[in-house]
Formats: structure tokens, sequence, C-alpha cells
């Protein structure tokens, strides 16, 4: 972005250089490290970051299962795009989809002993994926300002959609201290 000049009666806020700096730099790492993860997830088990990011979620609910809707939330995903997914993890067997038992309205995913077994077999690799590219090039206070930058960024986004759309069921992003790596 070319820099500027102030106008005496501009309100605008634009980045200072340092901010720039940092801006561009998180653009350009978060479209490099999704493919750089996918890449892996692709050679090693065959599975596109998403279908490996939706699996996981639901190893993480209760008999693992979750509402279709509940899991595009989860996803960042509409659930149009959610359903062709899960017809693609379901046509290889590790998923199926059944009626909400407490609410035949709803549709459940569920994750298939295939699909926790394959999963299983992809997690390691996925994490050491992400090891190598995060966590083994920060020490603990970086790895620290990470987290806390991520949940101050993840809050502002949920309050501000959540304003923007009060009706809308934006549930706030959960933590993710599970045992699948994602």
């Amino acid at each position: 972005m070319p820099e500027q000049p102030p106008h005496p009666n501009d309100q605008r806020r634009w980045l200072t250089p340092a901010e720039l700096e940092t801006w561009q730099q998180l653009g350009l790492m978060m479209q490099r490290l999704p493919s750089a993860l996918e890449a892996q997830l692709q050679q090693d088990a065959h599975l596109s970051y998403i279908e490996y990011y939706v699996l996981a979620g639901l190893s993480e609910q209760p008999g693992h299962r979750m509402r279709m809707s509940d899991l595009a939330v989860r996803a960042n995903s509409e659930q149009s795009r959610l359903s062709h997914l899960i017809s693609r993890l379901e046509r290889r067997g590790f998923v199926r989809r059944e009626p909400d038992p407490t609410n035949g309205r709803y549709t459940q995913a569920i994750l298939t002993e295939a699909g926790h077994a394959h999963l299983a077999e992809a997690a390691p690799g996925h994490a050491a994926r992400v090891r190598d590219l995060v966590f083994d090039v920060l020490d603990p206070a970086e790895l620290d300002t990470l987290r806390t930058t991520a949940e101050k960024i993840n809050e502002t986004i949920d309050r501000q959609e959540q304003q923007a759309n009060p009706r809308k069921n934006t549930a706030p992003r959960q933590s993710q201290q599970d045992t699948t790596p994602q």
C-alpha cells in the first residue's frame, strides 16, 4: 500500500510501517501455513486440511458425534459445503449421518471406527508437521505471546460477528486443548 500523505480532515487510520510489515507477514503466514499442512496430510493420509479438521473435531465430541450445523460453525463452513465434504468422507467410510435422537429436525455427523482409525494414523504425522513449522521455531515466551494474541483476535472477531448478527449462532471458538492435534 503506498504511503498516503496525511490530510488535516482525514479520519482514516493508516497502518504504520511496522504494522504494515506485521500485517504482510501475518497474511503470508495465513496463506502458506494451511497449504503446507495440507500437503503433508494429502501425501501421508490422503486427507485435505478441512477433512482432517472435521474428523478431529468429531473425535473430540462425546460419542464422536456432532450436529451438522454445529460442525459447520466449528469448521467455519457453509452447511452446503460441509454437506459435500461429509458426503466425501461417508463414501470413504469415515463418517455416517443419522437423525439427531434428541431432535429429529437435525442431522448428526458421526465418526466411524474406520474414520477414527484413519485419523489416529494421520495424527502423528500432522502433529510432527505442526511442531516443525510452528512450535519448534518459537521459544516459550513467543508461544505464550502467539496464543494470547490469537485469543484476543478471535475474541474480537466473535464479538463483532455477534454484534453484527445477534440472532446468528456464532459460538465462541473453542480452545484447542484436546488430544488430537489440529
